[in-house]
């Protein structure tokens, strides 16, 4: 329960703090998205073939028995 509130309170900080109202990081999140956005792209691109591989591993040893 402790862990669902504090990842609500930590949820509407995150929010709170783009808004311009608030501390007006939009401008660096959005920045800081632009630039993290092809590594993230290639991470998950990298589990994807990890997890292709680990699939035709998994039919190959079912075939076989």
């Amino acid at each position: 329960m402790k862990a669902l509130v504090l990842g609500v309170v930590v949820i509407i900080v995150a929010v709170l703090a783009v808004l311009p109202a608030g501390l007006g990081w939009a401008e660096d999140v959005l920045s800081f998205l632009r630039g993290a956005l092809p590594v993230i792209a290639a991470l998950i691109g990298l589990i994807l073939v990890f997890t292709g591989i680990a699939d035709i591993k998994d039919r190959s040893d079912i075939d076989k028995s």
